[in-house]
């Protein structure tokens, strides 16, 4: 298990066995999804190649009405790690799809009270996070985040191709020296509001959105990046950054890592409006993956949760690692 203190840099964790077969089937799935899946239904196998429709070896299936589906080729170990992935894979621009995810303490804080985020979870959710990435068009953050952490936003721990990064700078207070801006690993867009449009962004391309409510106006960034082709959004932090999402109604899953930390006063995840009553709260319909020692809520925010009954996947912890 990991130390919460200063671990050592994260080392790529080999993929094998049907580890390796699910995620080449993903990113087949993803570039599939990217240049437009052929007409009809058809399969993937373990190798990704296409195959007939019903065929049995299949172990993605895509239905031209409802996307990707688990085929009956997937063996049952390889199923929650393909069911944890599937929904970013399969986004285009009929089905976009927006996911959040946000790493936390036991008492719910991203970062201690003077910022220290490193590392909140576990290697497991890191090499998770680097999956989110390459199957995403789109990485973005805020620019807190940025400015603390000093991120590259690649991938670097597991096989494919690098997103978009998208940084969320309304002032343009960030400066050019930041990795995103400098090194030229993957295309860069600031995003800023149209007052500051004119102000350099080193290497990064500049993107100038509306103001809305004292920031940027989100429904006109996801429109505008949607424009460009980026249909899988993946909104890595920070907890600013995610709650602004998820309260403008943009998400379409939300991703919670729990790790066994406890940080005392801290730097709260989500921080949404109060509600007066539980039955007002959001309790969307979710799984639930175990990830070393820490636990992954994935919530679907377009289902709720059903009253006095658990949510599908939600009982038995699936272990993904």
């Amino acid at each position: 298990m990991a130390s919460f203190d200063r671990p050592a840099p994260y080392a790529a964790l080999p993929e094998s066995g049907y580890f390796a077969s699910a995620w080449c089937v993903l990113l087949a799935a993803r570039a599939l999804a990217r240049a437009g899946a052929p007409a009809g239904k058809h399969g993937l196998d373990a190798a990704g190649r296409l195959l007939p429709a019903s065929s049995p070896a299949a172990w993605l299936e895509l239905h031209p009405r409802s996307g990707y589906e688990i085929g009956p080729g997937a063996p049952a170990e390889a199923r929650p790690f393909l069911e944890l992935y599937l929904p970013i894979a399969a986004a285009c621009a009929a089905t976009p799809t927006a996911v959040a995810h946000l790493g936390q303490s036991l008492d719910g804080n991203v970062a201690t009270a003077s910022g220290d985020s490193y590392y909140v979870t576990g290697p497991d959710n890191v090499v998770h996070l680097h999956r989110m990435r390459a199957l995403a068009d789109a990485v973005i953050v805020g620019a807190e985040t940025v400015a603390r952490d000093d991120p590259q936003l690649t991938v670097r721990h597991v096989e494919g191709g690098n997103p978009v990064r998208v940084v969320l700078d309304p002032r343009r207070r960030l400066p050019p020296d930041r990795r995103v801006f400098a090194d030229g690993a993957a295309p860069t867009l600031v995003v800023t509001s149209d007052a500051a449009a004119d102000v350099s962004a080193g290497s990064a391309e500049t993107l100038a959105v509306p103001s809305a409510g004292g920031g940027l106006d989100l429904d006109a960034l996801v429109a505008a990046l949607h424009a460009r082709g980026l249909h899988a959004l993946f909104i890595e932090g920070g907890g600013t950054t995610v709650s602004a999402f998820l309260e403008a109604g943009l998400l379409d899953r939300l991703q919670v890592a729990v790790s066994p930390l406890v940080t005392g006063a801290g730097r709260p995840g989500l921080r949404l409006p109060s509600r007066e009553r539980i039955a007002e709260c959001l309790r969307p319909a979710h799984r639930v993956f175990a990830m070393g020692g820490d636990v992954l809520f994935d919530c679907d925010l377009r289902r709720r949760a059903e009253p006095g009954r658990e949510s599908r996947g939600a009982v038995a912890v699936r272990r993904v690692y």
